[in-house]
């Protein structure tokens, strides 16, 4: 399904491809902090399959508890997150952030 979002600003537009299907609810502590809540609604879409049509995101890195480096991309105006992902080489699979999407499942 092709789907388009934007962060709270509307500084960063973006689209992408992904499966309804498989949106799911994380509940790490750093989605805990970051989301004011008890999860974080995200959906996944391979590299190649996102593309930014506005705006640049600003990364950062976080070291989660089992040790892996995740890339965090955010607007640098607004501060909305808009994605995560390996901070490694190779095929990425980005986790988008539902709540930037224009389809809300």
């Amino acid at each position: 399904m092709k789907i388009d979002g934007h962060c709270h600003c509307g500084s960063i537009t973006f689209e992408a491809e992904v499966e309804p299907e498989k949106v799911w609810l994380c509940h790490c502590t750093d989605c805990h902090m970051l989301s004011g809540s008890a999860f974080r609604a995200v959906v996944p879409t391979k590299e190649g399959a996102f593309t930014l049509l506005s705006g640049e995101v600003k990364n950062y890195v976080k070291i989660g508890t089992s040790g892996a480096r995740r890339l965090h991309g955010f607007c640098p105006e607004c501060g909305a997150p808009i994605y995560s992902t390996s901070e490694s080489d190779g095929p990425k699979v980005y986790n988008l952030r539902v709540g930037t999407l224009r389809q809300r499942w």
